[in-house]
């Protein structure tokens, strides 16, 4: 990793010679087709990773070549420019993220559909890096497949577990529910007469053998 870069970096950077002749505009166009991403956002993320020191980026020196580096775009930019564009790819990229497992966690697609949906993604991202002129090597390509693949199939094992205990959750509070609604129904025990009547029949004159005579009040 260098320690720092100068004009004969600048000289030799060959990247997205593609675009060479194309408006900022029909460039963030084409990535809003595509991505969530603007042209302003792809280039600084791009030059972020290939002018990296041990210290980070190298802002200050890609804003001051901002213009040479990258053929759409005209002005150059603060350090200050550069680490926002940079804070806004990384922000996009989490909340893309976020919003994809959401969507293979939540059962929303078959299986089926992720693996098509991945395996779009993945074409949209290979095609981005050859039009920036960028490359992979094999193994490095396949090692990075192989991790999307092993953090794929722990989605799907997550998204199953996830899905069996809201079913059994359900299962349950259903179950209560009908204990609840069968005990309401049930005639309730004869606990006796009311008090009051009771209490009448105590009061209430009682006969006697002899004519005319009662017993009580």
């Amino acid at each position: 990793m260098a320690q720092h870069f100068g004009q004969e970096d600048v000289n030799k950077y060959r990247k997205f010679k593609k675009v060479d002749g194309a408006t900022y505009r029909r460039v963030n166009q084409f990535l809003r087709k595509r991505t969530y991403i603007t042209a302003r956002e792809w280039a600084i993320a791009r030059l972020c990773t290939d002018f990296r020191t041990r210290n980070g980026a190298e802002m200050t020196f890609i804003g001051q070549h901002l213009p040479e580096l990258v053929p759409f775009m005209e002005e150059t930019y603060t350090a200050q420019a550069v680490n926002q564009a940079r804070d806004s790819f990384k922000k996009k990229v989490y909340k893309s993220g976020a919003t994809f497992f959401y969507g293979a966690m939540c059962g929303f697609f078959t299986p089926e559909e992720l693996d098509d949906l991945l395996f779009e993604a993945s074409e949209v991202a290979r095609f981005l890096l050859e039009v920036e002129r960028s490359s992979l090597d094999v193994d490095e390509e396949i090692d990075i497949e192989d991790r999307i693949s092993e953090v794929m199939r722990s989605v799907g094992e997550a998204a199953a577990a996830l899905m069996k205990a809201r079913e059994e959750r359900k299962e349950l509070e259903d179950q209560v529910l009908l204990e609840k609604v069968t005990e309401g129904e049930k005639e309730p025990e004869y606990a006796g007469e009311p008090e009051g009547e009771a209490r009448e029949k105590e009061s209430a004159p009682v006969e006697t053998d002899q004519p005319g005579e009662t017993i009580g009040p």
